[in-house]
């Protein structure tokens, strides 16, 4: 018998890498001259959008062909572009799902940055330390509007999962609060919620301004300061880490669970939004992806598994580490301060 033959080994997925850059560049130019915006209108020719949006008639062409190669726009044989759904629900500026916010900070934050991977993985230096106040204060005060999309379906799974307006008052403690999303996800679904929210001091007003846009600010109390040295006061039922352990790195992030398990009243919940890896680090591709985008750009951070974040919480003194499926790159992580 003959073995059948094996598939040749061809370049090809190395030079599609080789040109995978231009995607998100591709894309944050069409939201920067409205492409999206201009066409959720209706379906237009070249011409139209040249008209709507006053960039060159060349560049569109060569743009938004680009894109109908992406499947984000559509163009049938008249030559009218239309909005492919993917694009209409998160690349409209208008949309709540908007994600143009994470495109702007590749381009202009992460891929400079990157671009000095081999010398950091040569020092183990990373190129800026977007978790230290002064130059991560700059950073974050954007950043964190641009994510608000990200987490905002997720903080409302979290929500609607404790069932918060089932009590007569309780108190979340929303840590790293950036845009204040976990926050305001919880304070919309229990009225009687008062949120605690910590953040640097240049941070806080972006919480405080979101909070408002939201009609829930009333309710909300700002704590300035780093994580490990503000008062997070005592008794809160439920506190919420999203997406900060990646940049604090283990040492700092083993702290921080125990000082907030000090902080939750007993019974309460801590809740963590996490890019998570496998225990043998072979995947989720993006959990990979992103503990290099830590290494870039921080001192100490990384990507965690589920078994070393629930190992930390067990240390803490938390119990019933546990996942909690929701909207986004990773399942929620739930633990519980004992009665």
């Amino acid at each position: 018998m003959t073995s059948p033959a094996s598939a040749p080994v061809t370049p090809e997925r190395i030079m599609q890498f080789a040109w995978s850059y231009i995607p998100p560049l591709a894309l944050e130019a069409a939201i920067k001259h409205r492409v999206f915006d201009v066409l959720d209108e209706g379906p237009k020719d070249l011409e139209q959008v040249h008209e709507a949006t006053g960039a060159s008639q060349r560049g569109l062409a060569v743009l938004m062909n680009m894109l109908v190669g992406l499947n984000f726009l559509a163009k049938d044989d008249q030559g009218v572009y239309s909005l492919a759904p993917e694009s209409a629900a998160f690349l409209v500026s208008t949309k709540p799902g908007f994600q143009g916010g994470i495109l702007r900070h590749t381009s202009r934050q992460l891929i400079p940055n990157w671009l000095h991977l081999t010398e950091v993985v040569a020092t183990g230096k990373p190129v800026s330390a977007v978790n230290q106040q002064g130059e991560g204060s700059d950073f974050f005060q954007q950043f964190v509007t641009d994510i608000f999309p990200m987490s905002y379906p997720a903080a409302q799974v979290l929500a609607g999962h404790l069932n918060l307006g089932a009590l007569q008052s309780s108190s979340a403690l929303d840590l790293a609060a950036g845009s204040g999303v976990w926050g305001i996800a919880l304070a919309q679904s229990a009225p009687n919620l008062h949120v605690t929210a910590v953040d640097w001091p240049d941070v806080l007003p972006v919480t405080r301004k979101t909070a408002a846009k939201f009609g829930v600010d009333d309710r909300f109390s700002f704590v300035a300061g780093d994580l490990l040295e503000a008062d997070f006061g005592t008794g809160h039922t439920v506190a919420t880490l999203g997406h900060i352990l990646h940049s604090e790195g283990e040492q700092r992030s083993r702290a921080l669970l125990a000082k907030t398990f000090k902080a939750l009243a007993p019974g309460g919940t801590i809740a963590i939004a996490e890019f998570l890896v496998n225990a043998d680090r072979r995947g989720p591709v993006m959990g990979l992806f992103f503990a290099g985008n830590m290494l870039v750009n921080t001192e100490q951070g990384g990507t965690y598994s589920f078994e070393e974040i629930s190992a930390w919480l067990t240390e803490a003194g938390f119990e019933n580490p546990r996942t909690l499926q929701a909207p986004g790159p990773s399942p929620l992580i739930l633990a519980t301060r004992p009665s």
